[in-house]
């Protein structure tokens, strides 16, 4: 199962065909209104919205479910403190953008192959190179982080698991080691694989 923002899945649905330079600017524009957003019946439309163009893309109910599961307890706290210090709407219309940014980034790298928003984002990054700085680069580093974002949940969610079936599950110690030597081999198997391509500099 495809994880927060996680791997292309093939289609034919209008989104699929679009280019991946009007998807990622289709997204900072809806990010944008998404915070201009201040009512929590407009961004219930919103959601409304989303939930539409999860439909029209066709990646399956379990696919769109994937990338909110990793936030829902960021969520769920997010919802409760914003409720203790400002009020239910405005923790109901803060937790909604999150939620829906999370869900619409994840639709796009749902929609769009690697290769695709690769090259959406060396164009978009083409004036880098004068300040001597190589767009391909940036953009295979912007493209890394967007995919490690599920490697890193699924190993949290690991971790806590592992948490529970050992009874340590409120040691933040038990929980903090395990994540982030994982997070260390996966970075250390990340570039090994990329010095193996020859992008070791």
């Amino acid at each position: 199962m495809n994880g927060l923002t996680g791997a292309y899945v093939p289609g034919s649905s209008p989104l699929h065909r679009l280019p991946a330079g009007a998807k990622l600017a289709g997204l900072a524009l809806a990010c944008t209104g998404l915070v201009l957003l201040s009512s929590p019946l407009a961004l219930a439309g919103a959601a409304v919205v989303t939930a539409g163009l999860y439909a029209l893309s066709g990646v399956g109910a379990a696919a769109a479910w994937a990338q909110v599961r990793p936030v829902r307890w960021f969520a769920v706290g997010l919802f409760g403190m914003q409720w203790v210090l400002v009020d239910l709407p405005g923790a109901v219309s803060t937790t909604l953008r999150v939620v829906l940014a999370v869900a619409l980034a994840g639709l796009v790298t749902l929609t769009t192959r690697t290769s695709a928003m690769m090259s959406a984002l060396e164009r978009c990054l083409s004036p880098a190179r004068f300040v001597r700085l190589d767009p391909f680069r940036l953009s295979l580093l912007l493209s890394l982080t967007v995919r490690s974002v599920p490697v890193v949940a699924a190993l949290a969610t690991r971790v806590r698991e592992a948490q529970r079936a050992r009874g340590v599950e409120r040691s933040f110690r038990a929980f903090a080691v395990p994540l982030v030597v994982g997070s260390l081999r996966h970075a250390d198997a990340l570039g090994e694989a990329l010095s193996a391509r020859g992008l070791d500099d």
